[in-house]
């Protein structure tokens, strides 16, 4: 949720605190169920306006890229719904997500177009047109794109929010989003499917991966989580709250569930050609844990690329910029795609 889940629960706070200076003092309990429900409907609200922001979001695509691309939001099927009763009315359901499609309208329609899945960062974040610069350099190439919207993004109620699996079955609907896309985009070349992004795109591109080598013949992960243990370590008590909100428990009690979902300690399945970038002043994602995860895959007798930048501006974000040095950096991404996959053949 973006930015009006902090206003209002501050209000929702201050009318609780607020003495009540005429009238007798409510029961705790009374207390206790009232401030339950208003952070309830604070939570609502919030995801409401999500909602809002995204289905505004959604037209603007067409505005920024309308003109090259065709353009469509599809919903698909993915892992499982994880519900607290796994006996109860529609366990075992495959989840329903979103993706987007980008098609080149200057494709043949004919002919076979490489396919790049793109996945979004955040851990709820989504896919949104402040990606659109880049969707439209991989257009211009020629790449067909598929972008999925895997459970926990942001923008789709409360209910798909909940659903986030770090490191779990939120990798299986990007994986669901490539398969959908190879086998309904009838452009798509299913021999040619790359994918690529950034932080927590990146760390979906690293377990699509090592899960699903033969699926993918070329990726790039900018700036990826690598190491939740090693991340953990480094991040705010909140960001800890988070994770262990999901998964049970802090790495601190809970490592070896912490390692599992980490792709650093995955690096021996890599058999895919690999491209790696981090930043020496990245204020998210610290170069320790990409440094960490260059090590692991050089112990493991992997090949791959990589390079670390030094203090580029940007942290985080430096090379998804409108900087020169984000278009180079970008284009250094590029020809390493095309060497696989040869767009525009």
């Amino acid at each position: 949720m973006h930015r009006v889940a902090p206003l209002v629960v501050s209000v929702a706070v201050l009318v609780c605190v607020s003495p009540a200076f005429a009238q007798p003092d409510p029961e705790p309990a009374d207390e206790l169920a009232e401030l339950r429900q208003l952070v309830r409907s604070q939570r609502a609200t919030s995801h409401r306006f999500d909602a809002l922001e995204k289905k505004i979001d959604d037209v603007l695509w067409h505005f920024r890229l309308g003109e090259v691309a065709a353009i469509d939001k599809v919903r698909l099927t993915s892992a499982p719904v994880r519900m607290d009763n796994p006996t109860g009315q529609g366990a075992g359901n495959p989840l329903i997500i979103y993706a987007y499609t980008f098609v080149p309208k200057s494709l043949d329609a004919s002919s076979k177009a490489p396919l790049l899945v793109f996945v979004h960062g955040g851990v709820h974040g989504d896919f949104d047109t402040g990606n659109a610069h880049i969707v439209r350099e991989l257009i211009d190439q020629g790449y067909i794109v598929v972008a999925p919207e895997y459970r926990g993004s942001t923008g789709y109620g409360g209910g798909f929010y909940d659903q986030i699996d770090y490191g779990g079955t939120e990798i299986d609907d990007t994986y669901a989003a490539r398969n959908w896309a190879v086998e309904n985009l009838t452009q798509a070349d299913p021999t040619r499917v790359g994918i690529l992004g950034w932080s927590h795109g990146g760390f979906h591109t690293l377990f699509n991966v090592f899960r699903w080598p033969s699926a993918y013949q070329v990726a790039y992960a900018g700036v990826p989580v690598s190491d939740l243990v090693q991340r953990m370590g480094y991040k705010s008590q909140r960001y800890r709250d988070l994770f262990a909100g999901f998964i049970g428990k802090e790495a601190v009690d809970n490592p070896m569930e912490y390692r599992k979902r980490s792709p650093v300690y995955h690096v021996d399945k890599l058999q895919t050609p690999l491209l790696l970038h981090t930043n020496s002043n990245d204020e998210d994602v610290n170069v320790m844990e990409v440094a960490h995860l260059i090590a692991a895959l050089k112990a493991a007798g992997k090949s791959f690329e990589s390079k670390v930048y030094e203090d580029a501006p940007g942290g985080h974000a430096f090379n998804r910029l409108d900087t020169k040095l984000a278009r180079e950096s970008r284009a250094e991404v590029y020809a390493f795609l095309a060497k696989y996959l040869s767009p525009g053949r």
